[in-house]
């Protein structure tokens, strides 16, 4: 099993939004960049939301995602995983992210959009208990927008990514 590490958050203190991951995929840590994957629709969708264009360089995909009030992390800090999947990661090995200075360092996020049921379940189970001042954040699980989600439409999918925008407009 390998030890893998995630990214550090991608925010600036205007963010109203946080998206959350579980943990990189091997493509994305080896590209250094979030959703490096070239078939995850994480970045497709950021177009047609936001009209982030997909042929920009990645520092400035970031820093438009930023414009919009939109921060980027995972929950995971450090997990054993053998593949890029999910259900690969070893429950016992998860380290998660200090989100208690995160939260102080952007106090104007409200609101987390988990990209896929790991993030979500995970955030519930290693950080909500360890940081009992965070029941004012709004907690959304949308779909994974990663390839090995198949079960749900991309149309299905993009829908429900939508509802990110609104949340980045109040």
């Amino acid at each position: 099993m390998a030890i893998v590490n995630s990214f550090g958050y991608v925010a600036n203190p205007e963010a109203k939004v946080l998206i959350l991951g579980s943990m990189p995929g091997k493509v994305s840590l080896a590209k250094q960049q979030y959703y490096g994957h070239a078939q995850n629709l994480f970045w497709p969708f950021m177009n047609e939301i936001f009209g982030i264009d997909l042929n920009l360089p990645y520092d400035q995909k970031l820093a438009l995602l930023q414009s919009n009030g939109i921060a980027l992390w995972d929950v995971v800090q450090e997990c054993e995983r053998h593949s890029s999947l999910d259900s690969d990661i070893l429950e016992h090995s998860i380290k998660p992210n200090d989100f208690n200075e995160f939260f102080q360092r952007y106090p104007a996020i409200q609101h987390i959009f988990f990209n896929g049921a790991k993030a979500e379940l995970s955030f519930r189970k290693y950080v909500l208990p360890a940081n009992n001042n965070l029941e004012y954040l709004q907690l959304i699980k949308l779909p994974s927008t990663s390839p090995a989600n198949a079960s749900i439409s991309r149309m299905k999918k993009l829908e429900e990514w939508r509802k990110v925008i609104s949340f980045t407009q109040r």
